[in-house]
């Protein structure tokens, strides 16, 4: 039977394709009979191929077609993506204090913790510039901008945190409460303690030491296997949240805008092709291997926009793919504060949009100035809610940008979340592999990867 999964899967592909052009040609019965018998050719494929990526694949169908067939019943599963997340936070924090502190104090990585935080923090920092520039190109290119026709209302965009001093984030990295910490979510402050903790741990005589880290230890395998438990709601939250999304926004409403989110989507793709695939070839990284052990976490948080979703999952598939528990546990985490990999694309995109909407021609040292700005502003977001608009405030502002045209993008910008969550996400795992392949401990001997 798995044999004819490819096949029914393209079948089911084609049909669903045809259900939304024939709803949005008019065709509504036609549309929702179409649609309908291709989720059912998913579910078929689905069967003769379970896995958790299939599921949720399927699940982002059903969650689409219930949104655009029933949207205000669509509304009222929101609540299943809240706890599948709330359910994601449980874990989260005990898991990376687990893995961090066994990581150092079991198994003597202290001298090294240093320089795996700066190749790492490199890598975020080369991969985040090189998608400014692709986003700004592809927005030039595209002029999705033109003639936009802007709100007659001159609204003020939503009020949003101000954006922190250099000063501030330092300090913010170490928490004066972890308690606090842990119930506020704050993911790299949670880290900071473990690397602390690990390192005091990891200085202690080895009677001492050995009882706790076995605790440790176990505490880390017993996170691992919860996640698995919760990840059986996995699908069940992805159909949820697109869903909600597309029940409460509709696609009509976003056909204006259809341009800018394909320009959108067509330079991630070239973001892929041009940055992110030139380096795993660079550092000798298997493609397809990769790309399986992506999958599920990369559909996961492109689902539900929220990295921190995919977090243990991404984890777990990166400890399988051959990567040392103690560098997984302490950049992927890392990548979770400081990553702008995906956000970096969207950033300058926008900030391009909203110049092109408001009938500006900018320059090259007006494209530079915006380049700039975004490398200097997207620094001191780690923490604050809404960083990326945070981020596009302030360039808009920076450069005399009007601030009219960011309201029509927030309109689409869970479209495009969830594009940049993906991105997000495949950056912290990627970063963790090129990490782990300079410092020579990648293993080639990897565990096969769970269905």
């Amino acid at each position: 039977m798995a044999r004819f999964s490819p096949i029914l899967a393209l079948a089911g592909t084609v049909l669903w394709l045809a259900g939304v052009a024939a709803g949005l040609l008019g065709h509504q019965a036609l549309g929702v009979a179409l649609r309908v018998i291709a989720i059912s050719l998913f579910a078929s494929a689905a069967l003769c191929r379970p896995s958790l990526l299939v599921w949720t694949f399927l699940a982002m169908l059903g969650g689409v077609e219930l949104g655009l067939d029933l949207p205000h019943f669509a509304a009222q599963t929101h609540f299943l993506g809240e706890l599948f997340l709330r359910l994601i936070r449980m874990i989260v924090a005990p898991l990376i204090f687990a893995t961090i502190t066994t990581g150092i104090a079991g198994h003597s990585q202290l001298r090294n913790i240093g320089r795996v935080a700066l190749k790492a923090l490199i890598f975020f920092e080369v991969v985040t510039t090189l998608g400014l520039i692709i986003g700004a190109l592809a927005m030039a290119l595209s002029g999705a901008g033109w003639g936009i026709a802007l709100p007659l209302a001159q609204d003020a965009p939503p009020a949003v945190q101000s954006m922190q001093t250099w000063q501030q984030v330092v300090v913010n990295l170490i928490p004066d409460n972890i308690a606090q910490a842990v119930a506020q979510n704050q993911i790299l402050q949670v880290a900071i303690f473990s690397i602390l903790f690990g390192a005091a741990l990891a200085l202690l005589p080895e009677q001492k030491r050995a009882p706790l880290v076995s605790v440790l230890q176990a505490l880390a395998d017993t996170m691992f296997q919860l996640t698995r438990f919760v990840m059986v709601l996995a699908p069940l939250a992805a159909g949820a949240a697109l869903a909600y999304n597309v029940g409460s926004m509709g696609l009509v409403s976003l056909l204006p805008l259809v341009k800018l989110v394909l320009t959108y989507y067509t330079a991630l793709a070239a973001f892929c092709l041009l940055v992110m695939l030139p380096i795993l070839i660079a550092f000798r990284i298997p493609l397809r291997r990769f790309i399986a052990a992506v999958a599920e976490p990369a559909a996961i948080g492109f689902a539900t926009t929220t990295s921190e979703a995919a977090l243990p999952l991404a984890m777990e598939r990166m400890e399988e793919f051959g990567v040392p528990r103690w560098i997984v546990a302490f950049v992927i985490p890392t990548g979770y504060s400081f990553n702008m990999t995906g956000s970096s694309v969207y950033l300058s995109m926008a900030a391009v949009f909203a110049a092109q909407a408001a009938g500006m021609h900018l320059s090259l040292s007006q494209y530079a100035a915006i380049l700039a700005t975004l490398m200097l502003a997207s620094k001191g977001v780690a923490g604050v809610p809404r960083a990326v608009l945070v981020v596009l405030l302030a360039t808009a502002s920076a450069i005399h940008i009007p601030t009219t045209p960011i309201l029509l993008i927030l309109g689409i910008d869970a479209l495009m979340d969830m594009g940049r969550t993906l991105m997000n996400v495949v950056g912290n795992c990627m970063a963790s592999v090129i990490v782990a392949r300079s410092e020579g401990t990648l293993s080639d001997l990897c565990e096969p990867l769970q269905p």
